[in-house]
């Protein structure tokens, strides 16, 4: 009964060893599923940067250190600045022309518009 109780030992810190490692692979697995979907999310026009943010943490945790981090961590800091940069500013770009300040503040009419009621029209 000894030989079997010291053989179960090793037999079973063995098997722990193997579904210890193998839960390690997976989580790893996942945390470079997570870096890509990262990378893929700050590729977009509008990413989330909380959901990126996120996604490279769980990569980090999970021990990845890789240029993929690296890459992706660079990307989110480079939107970030690039929005920051940004805010505020119209889609165009351009401001508008201000008219001057003498002329009164009449709508242009379009070609062919009917006058409203009431008013002359000069036919």
């Amino acid at each position: 009964m000894a030989i079997e109780a010291a053989l179960v030992k090793p037999v079973v810190d063995v098997l722990l060893a193997l579904f210890q490692q193998g839960s390690e692979l997976k989580l790893k697995s996942n945390a470079q599923a997570a870096l890509r979907e990262a990378i893929r999310e700050l590729l977009q026009a509008n990413p989330d940067e909380n959901r990126a943010a996120a996604r490279i943490a769980v990569a980090r945790a999970a021990g990845i250190l890789s240029e993929d981090v690296v890459l992706a961590e660079d990307m989110l800091q480079k939107h970030r600045a690039t929005k920051a940069r940004t805010r505020g500013k119209s889609t165009t770009g351009r401001r508008r022309a201000r008219s001057d300040p003498g002329e009164a503040d009449i709508p242009a009419r379009r070609p062919g518009a009917k006058s409203p009621a009431g008013t002359p029209t000069s036919h």
